[in-house]
């Protein structure tokens, strides 16, 4: 199953619909608790904005934990073959691709928590700019 759902992703970021610009947007929306999963969706979100996508990325549920200025070793140990770890290429695309950083918003409150724990640059999403983002006709969601 999860060779099926690699294939159907990759299939996905290789046809982003081109906008008229020539530009493309994609939302990629991240929840599972695996470490692998959650670098596997940073590393093909970084692969498509590399082809130049304009990213963002929604972390909902056990995934926020990775814009956690706290967070478990989970998001920040190195993993095979190249040592990243999902924080650590999250915080490059921010830096580096202006990739823009969401938690789901109700994150934040499930944890008794406020924005002071996330991430410098990591915000809440507001529901209805991230709903606008994810409707919009020239938007690819990839959601792991």
């Amino acid at each position: 199953m999860k060779k099926f759902l690699i294939a159907c992703v990759l299939s996905m970021t290789t046809a982003l619909p081109v906008m008229a610009d020539g530009s493309r947007n994609l939302v990629t929306i991240l929840t599972a608790p695996e470490p692998q999963t959650q670098l596997m969706a940073m590393v093909l979100t970084m692969n498509a904005v590399q082809q130049g996508a304009t990213a963002q990325i929604l972390l909902c549920g056990p995934a926020g934990d990775i814009a956690l200025k706290d967070a478990p070793a989970t998001a920040t140990a190195g993993q095979p073959p190249r040592d990243a770890s999902p924080q650590g290429l999250m915080r490059m695309m921010m830096e580096k691709n202006n990739v823009k950083v969401e938690v789901c918003a109700i994150y934040l409150p499930g944890k008794g928590a406020d924005a002071t724990i996330l991430l410098d640059g990591v915000t809440p999403a507001a529901p209805d700019a991230a709903a606008a983002a994810i409707m919009a006709d020239d938007t690819v969601v990839m959601s792991f």
